[in-house]
């Protein structure tokens, strides 16, 4: 298993966490959840950080069975329309960069 991470590295512009919570929910979830290949897409909104941490408000992570369905799924359409729908959210909520990190998924139950 693997997962894709975008880091959004940055901040949401003032007074606008709810509008950039909902558009995201609402406009790019569909898309991100219409992946060709995915096997999981979690979407993950900063609530807190250590003093001194850089500032993600938002986290996404799709998970693939391996490197074949990833690379199925950054060619899907949906994946291309939700760089469109990306962008507009970009101007209109935030501000910052987006980066990629693809990492092995290892999952471990936790001992009593």
């Amino acid at each position: 298993m693997i997962t894709r991470y975008a880091l959004f590295e940055g901040t949401v512009k003032e007074g606008q966490t709810t509008a950039f919570r909902t558009f995201v929910n609402e406009k790019l979830v569909p898309l991100w959840t219409q992946f060709d290949g995915a096997v999981e897409v979690r979407v993950m909104f900063g609530e807190d950080r250590d003093e001194g941490a850089p500032e993600f408000p938002l986290i996404l992570a799709i998970s693939y069975e391996d490197t074949a369905g990833m690379e199925k799924a950054l060619a899907c359409d949906a994946r291309f329309k939700s760089r469109e729908v990306t962008g507009e959210m970009v101007e209109l909520y935030f501000d910052g960069r987006i980066h990629h990190h693809v990492m092995a998924a290892n999952a471990h139950p936790l001992t009593a």
